[in-house]
């Protein structure tokens, strides 16, 4: 509405200038025609300036005829006389405006002689006119700017239902069928952009409830092999009568803690700025006393925390015992601005046509240390860190740890 009562109002304006632009030629063209018709019957007789036919008593009232200064046609009104005078004087044709009514002088050629004749052109009709044409204009815009407004209105309301319509079908796929999209294809106004980005959107959805879905399972997955253990030692010690050894239950529970620790971890871990933990003590702790060959450089420092790194290596290095024959090693090397760790075995390793399904819940299971490889690759993914199982002919699992940076 602001964008049609600005254009309603430069319209008018501008008719209104071009309106008195017209009226102001068509009263000078009036009085010029008037002055030709009474110019065209003065002329000189014996020495004398005369008029050849008499004006009717309406014409003398607007025009006048001055022979040398003095007045020979017409009455003037005292309340212009002395204007009128004044340009019966002058020895040129011009024009003057005097109480809303319009002066034209024009000089008339005869030889010996100064002839002056002078019309009056009544500006009121003009005016009034105008003022007409201007009220006019001013209510045709006002009602213009109350129907741009009304149909804007209209416009816009069905524009923001349809709007509203899908926002609400995508809440409710979101909800209900996250497999569902607008499908609008390549956007060609703004309607196909918002169901782009609706699509977008729904599509995030989609992908965090899988995420949770696989949550779900991993959890699921991880907890139920010191749960079993537990539930065995459990039992035994019923069947025979004899007490669970201590032991025994605080290992399968701290690998119960162990395991819900890590799938949080994942679930919560970020890379921060200023992260660091030293290799060789991570992939120490990550051992844990047990017979695996450790081929590390002396001091190397990675970005990430060091919980974060052992919790990392232990499932792999548990993984590697499980499935080999007699040795299980561990390596680094750096590659580029990263540092690569490679853990290996002896075993068979990975199936060529399962290798990239290594790190999906459910594919790799059994016994040990109680977090699977499905949690390892999300706490790597949240830690900035790469894990890959390579078909080498033996097992092997690559894990690119972000190093250090030296300091500028």
């Amino acid at each position: 509405m602001l964008i049609a009562t600005a254009v309603v109002a430069i319209l008018v304006v501008v008719s209104h200038v071009l309106l008195s632009g017209v009226t102001d030629a068509d009263a000078h063209d009036l009085a010029r025609t008037r002055a030709d018709a009474v110019a065209a019957n003065v002329t000189a007789v014996g020495g004398r300036v005369v008029l050849t036919e008499n004006s009717s008593e309406a014409l003398d009232e607007v025009a006048w005829v001055y022979a040398d200064g003095r007045l020979i046609d017409g009455n003037v009104p005292a309340s212009v006389i002395e204007r009128v005078e004044a340009l019966a004087h002058a020895r040129r044709t011009q024009t003057v405006t005097v109480d809303n009514y319009l002066l034209y002088a024009q000089t008339v050629p005869i030889d010996g002689h100064h002839v002056m004749v002078i019309v009056r052109v009544d500006l009121t009709p003009y005016e009034t006119s105008e003022q007409r044409s201007l009220t006019l204009s001013l209510v045709l815009g006002g009602l213009a700017i109350l129907l741009a407004g009304g149909v804007a209105h209209l416009v816009v309301r069905r524009a923001l239902r349809v709007v509203h319509e899908m926002a609400a079908l995508a809440d409710d796929w979101g909800h209900h069928e996250p497999g569902r999209r607008f499908n609008l294809g390549v956007p060609r106004d703004e309607f196909g952009e918002l169901g782009q980005t609706l699509d977008g959107l729904l599509e995030r959805v989609d992908n965090a409830l899988a995420d949770e879905r696989r949550l779900t399972d991993e959890i699921a997955h991880e907890l139920r092999t010191p749960l079993t253990a537990l539930r065995g030692e459990a039992q035994l010690a019923q069947l025979s009568g004899e007490p669970v050894a201590p032991e025994a239950v605080l290992s399968e529970v701290d690998r119960l803690n162990a395991a819900i620790t890590t799938i949080l971890r994942a679930a919560r871990t970020r890379r921060d700025a200023g992260t660091r933990c030293d290799l060789g003590s991570a992939a120490r702790q990550a051992i844990a006393g047990r017979a695996i060959e450790v081929a590390l450089p002396a001091k190397v420092d990675v970005a990430v925390a060091a919980d974060v790194a052992v919790a990392l290596l232990s499932p792999l290095l548990e993984n590697a015992l499980r499935h080999a024959r007699s040795r299980v090693w561990i390596t680094a090397r750096i590659r580029d601005e990263a540092i690569v760790v490679d853990v290996l075995d002896d075993g068979p390793g990975f199936d060529a046509a399962e290798v990239d399904r290594v790190f999906e819940a459910g594919v790799t299971g059994g016994g040990g240390y109680g977090l699977g490889l499905p949690v390892v690759r999300r706490l790597a993914t949240s830690a900035g860190v790469e894990v890959r199982a390579l078909a080498d002919g033996r097992g092997h699992v690559e894990v690119t740890l972000p190093a250090v940076r030296a300091a500028t």
